[in-house]
């Protein structure tokens, strides 16, 4: 994971956590206006308990937005976790070419000195196979001759 990507998942996080205390906050504002409409609407007072509801009513209209956002940043923080192994993988991709020029300049050798020396190596565990097989059928002959 960059840095860049844990930085903003970290804003994320702490953007949650500001809603979330606000929501708190709110749901206790909430309930502070339902008892109250309650209360007046105990004591008979209709213009005490409209404007209560009306509060009540704000606030919740407000909550219901927090909580929605509150929701889309867990959302937005879940999906940026699930990509961090994919940039982790990203991150330590190895260039096959690369790490090859990087030995062989370690070795002191080009690349088509590299290439000779592989093709010798076959050659020469091509003539060593070639060879096993010449003697396996010098001996099947002879095998079969004193049979």
């Amino acid at each position: 994971m960059n840095t860049e990507t844990g930085e903003y998942i970290l804003a994320l996080i702490t953007t949650l956590k500001l809603t979330e205390k606000e929501i708190r906050a709110l749901e206790d504002e909430a309930a502070k206006w339902k008892d109250r409409m309650e209360l007046a609407r105990a004591k008979g007072m209709k213009d005490l308990f409209s404007g209560a509801e009306k509060e009540a009513e704000r606030i919740n209209n407000k909550l219901s937005g927090l909580q929605a956002e509150g929701e889309d940043l867990k959302n937005q923080i879940d999906a940026e976790r699930r990509q961090i192994p994919a940039l982790a993988a990203c991150q330590r991709s190895i260039d096959t070419d690369l790490l090859e020029q990087e030995l062989l300049a370690a070795l002191g050798k080009t690349r088509e000195e590299a290439e000779t020396e592989r093709t010798f190596r076959e050659l020469e565990r091509n003539s060593a196979a070639d060879t096993a097989l010449e003697a396996l059928k010098a001996k099947l002959k002879e095998t079969d001759v004193e049979k």
